[in-house]
C-alpha cells in the first residue's frame, strides 16, 4: 500500500488514524529508551521512579526527566510528521512549516503572551474556584488528587540550582512542547476538526478544548484553552506555524524562568497573584485590551499581506477529503 493510500480519508477516520500513531509512536519510543537507559540509570532506579518515595533522589528526578523528554518526542514532535507524509506527502507544507511572514508579526505575538499574564492569571483564579454538585464529589476528588500530583511533578522538575539544569528545563518544558503541542494540535487535529465542520472557529476552539484536556490540569483548564484557541488564530491569521509556536515558546518560557527566579529568590513570588483579586479588575482589562489590539494587528496586517489567506485554509481542508 502506498502513502497515496491515506490521503481520501474522511476526518473521522484521520482523527481516529492520528490517535493510533500518536500510541504506536510514543510506545516504542519509551520502550526503546527504557532499554537504552537502563545501563545508564540502573534498574532500581527505573523501578523506584515509579513510587512517590523514589521520586526524592536526583537519580529518579533525572530518570522521569528522560521519560518525559521520550515522551513529548514520541507523542508530540514525530507523529506530525508521519501524519504529514501520510495524509499529504509534502510535510512542511501541510504543517505550514515552510512559510514565514514578517517580523513584526513575531514580536506582536511574543509581546501579547507577555501582556496576556494579568487576564491569564484572571481566569486561572476563576478556574481555581470551581466546585462541583455534590452528586460528582467523587469526580471532584480526583480532579484534585490528579491536580496536586501534577503540581508535585512539576515543581520536582522545575527546581534546578544550576544554569545547565535551567537549560534543560527550558529544553524539556519550553522548546519540545512549543514545537510538538504545534505541530500535533494546530497542525495536524485543528485541520482535522476544521475540515469536519467546514468552519475554522469550531476548529481552533474544539482543538482548544482537547489540548487543555490532556494536560489532565483541570483547575487550570480555562487560562489553557483560551492560549490554546489564541495559538490556533494565531496559525490561521499568518499562515505559518512557526508564530503559534514561538507564541508557545514565549509562554513556557516565562513559567520556567519565572520559577526559576522565585526559587533563587530575585522576584517575589506575589507576581503568580499579578491579575488577580477583584482590586485588580482594571489591570485585567488593560491586559485583555492590549493583548487584543495586537492580534487586531496581526491579523490586519497579515491579512493583507497574506501568505495562506483563511479561504485557502478552508480550500486545503476540502482537499483533504
Amino acid at each position: 500500500m502506498t502513502t497515496t493510500a491515506f490521503r481520501g480519508m474522511k476526518p473521522f477516520a484521520q482523527l481516529m488514524f492520528t490517535l493510533f500513531i500518536m500510541v504506536a509512536t510514543v510506545l516504542v519510543f519509551l520502550v526503546v529508551g527504557i532499554i537504552v537507559a537502563i545501563p545508564f540509570f540502573g534498574l532500581s532506579t527505573l523501578t523506584s521512579s515509579l513510587s512517590p518515595e523514589g521520586m526524592n533522589s536526583p537519580e529518579s528526578i533525572g530518570f522521569l526527566k528522560y521519560f518525559q523528554v521520550l515522551q513529548s518526542i514520541g507523542l508530540f514532535v514525530v507523529p506530525p510528521f508521519i501524519l504529514g507524509l501520510l495524509f499529504q506527502g509534502n510535510i512542511s507544507e501541510y504543517l505550514m512549516i515552510n512559510r514565514t511572514t514578517r517580523w513584526q508579526t513575531y514580536l506582536m505575538a511574543s509581546v501579547s503572551l507577555l501582556a496576556i499574564i494579568p487576564f491569564i492569571n484572571f481566569l486561572g483564579d476563576i478556574n481555581s474556584q470551581m466546585k462541583l454538585p455534590e452528586a460528582l464529589s467523587g469526580i471532584e476528588n480526583w480532579m484534585k488528587t490528579m491536580e496536586d500530583a501534577a503540581k508535585i511533578m512539576v515543581e520536582k522538575f522545575m527546581k534546578v540550582d544550576s544554569i545547565s539544569g535551567l537549560m534543560f528545563n527550558l529544553f524539556m518544558i519550553a522548546v519540545l512542547p512549543a514545537l510538538g503541542e504545534e505541530l500535533l494540535f494546530r497542525g495536524v487535529i485543528q485541520r482535522i476538526f476544521a475540515n469536519w465542520t467546514k468552519n475554522y472557529h469550531w476548529g481552533i476552539w474544539i482543538t482548544a478544548f482537547l489540548f487543555s484536556a490532556m494536560h489532565m490540569q483541570f483547575y487550570g483548564f480555562l487560562p489553557r484553552m483560551f492560549l490554546g484557541a489564541m495559538f490556533g488564530y494565531l496559525l490561521i491569521w499568518t499562515g505559518t506555524m512557526w508564530v503559534p509556536i514561538l507564541a508557545h515558546f514565549v509562554n513556557n518560557t516565562m513559567g520556567v524562568l519565572g520559577y526559576y527566579f522565585i526559587n533563587e529568590g530575585v522576584i517575589s513570588k506575589d507576581i503568580d497573584e499579578f491579575g488577580t483579586g477583584s482590586g485588580q479588575i482594571p489591570l485585567v482589562i488593560l491586559s485583555l485590551s492590549v493583548v487584543g489590539v495586537l492580534l487586531f494587528l496581526i491579523y490586519r496586517s497579515d491579512q493583507l499581506k497574506t501568505k495562506m489567506p483563511m479561504s485557502q485554509v478552508d480550500s486545503q481542508a476540502s482537499r483533504i477529503d
